[in-house]
């Protein structure tokens, strides 16, 4: 006789004691009865940077296994994505939104205009925008010197021209001498704008009046410039405060105009910390582009939000291996040299690499042939340039407006 003999119990799960809010067993990070997370902000502070990094960058044994493939691997990020393979990968959306925070930071650290300024943004000589007599003098001084350097250069041209009776040339004599004619027109005007402004001083001075307000890259709109009392902006269909508005904001950019001239770095830095964002506008359009170009792939419009995301966040981690290897190449080889050469050709590599990594990802993505493939990759390649190149003019504006 055979007697049936129970089957051992199973071991008792292992707890993390009990939930501080409502004691119930804890089996996890977090209390399956109220919610709340075993770990609170009473603990070593190297902990918390460990879950802020991974909570948001999911900056952990992941990273690695995501860039590398995200620089060399054309495509492999979102095809490992559509087959379900996430959970070894950063995702998508944070990914971009961390290259792209990081590469224009160091953008902003790593570009700079220095001593020069590229950035001319009006037409007014250094005599409108002089504050003293002195300025208006060292101004007039200078301008008038490179015409004479300009005019001493084109002498011997005209007298060469007019002595070479072998092969009379009208048209040159006479294009040199309407040449020379113009500079001597500018000194002219020159000396009468300087005798102006230094009027104006001494006008002021004798009657302990204000000094003139410098001439600085007035806007205009319509035959006189901008003045928010005597000539301000109205816009027929816009309500009074929208057009007061509209006036406020274009008082503000005609005062940062002059700070930009002084310091064209902050042109720079604005533009840099309003790039992402544009970006971040850009990309659903971007993804549009695509849902539409492969229609009858039938792919969802998130599949193609994810390849949006993914050549994104390329795009910015080669853009900031090139802000890593100028500012590499300053620091090591500021004179050239051979090391200048590697980095000069490191930058150019990038570059290069940059159209054709999004072509191979197009590609290997949608798996299409070359023909329709390249034809594709042009029509939104185009289509999106101008979409960024509005987005930048936008962003222009934008930046010197609200400095």
């Amino acid at each position: 006789m055979t007697t049936s003999s129970a089957p051992p119990p199973l071991p008792a799960a292992a707890t993390r004691g009990d939930c501080a809010n409502c004691g119930t067993p804890l089996l996890g990070e977090h209390c399956y009865a109220c919610g709340q997370p075993v770990k609170g902000l009473v603990r070593h502070f190297s902990s918390l940077v460990g879950d802020v990094l991974d909570s948001v960058f999911e900056w952990d044994s992941r990273t690695p296994r995501t860039l590398w493939p995200l620089l060399a691997r054309p495509g492999y990020l979102s095809l490992e994505y559509f087959a379900g393979r996430r959970i070894r990968y950063v995702s998508p959306f944070r990914l971009f939104f961390f290259i792209a925070i990081v590469t224009f930071f160091i953008g902003k650290l790593v570009i700079s205009f220095g001593n020069e300024n590229p950035v001319q943004l009006g037409g007014d000589s250094a005599i409108e925008t002089a504050r003293s007599v002195a300025e208006v003098e060292t101004a007039r001084d200078r301008a008038l010197a490179e015409l004479a350097a300009e005019r001493a250069e084109l002498a011997p041209k005209i007298a060469a021209a007019e002595d070479d009776a072998r092969v009379p040339n009208v048209g040159t004599i006479t294009g040199l001498r309407t040449a020379d004619a113009a500079l001597q027109a500018a000194e002219t005007a020159i000396r009468a704008q300087a005798d102006e402004r230094i009027a104006a001083f001494r006008t002021a001075e004798e009657t302990g009046g204000p000094p003139p307000v410098p001439r600085v890259n007035r806007l205009t709109f319509g035959p006189d410039d901008w003045d928010p009392v005597t000539n301000p902006i109205v816009v027929g269909w816009l309500p009074g405060f929208a057009n007061d508005w509209l006036n406020r904001q274009v008082g503000r950019a005609e005062k940062n105009v002059q700070r930009l001239q002084e310091d064209p770095d902050l042109l720079k830095d604005s533009l840099l910390g309003a790039v992402p964002s544009t970006l971040f506008v850009l990309l659903p359009l971007f993804a549009l582009m695509l849902k539409i170009a492969y229609v009858f792939k039938r792919r969802l419009y998130m599949e193609h939000l994810i390849v949006a995301l993914h050549s994104h966040a390329f795009m910015c981690l080669a853009l900031l291996l090139v802000f890593v290897a100028m500012a590499l190449e300053r620091w090591l080889a500021p004179d050239g040299g051979g090391i200048g050469i590697v980095f000069k050709v490191l930058e150019a590599a990038l570059w290069t690499w940059m159209p054709i990594y999004l072509l191979l990802m197009q590609k290997r993505v949608y798996r299409q042939g070359w023909t329709m493939t390249l034809i594709k990759y042009g029509v939104i390649g185009l289509s999106y340039s101008i979409l960024l190149s509005l987005g930048a003019a936008f962003t222009t504006v934008a930046s010197v407006v609200w400095l």
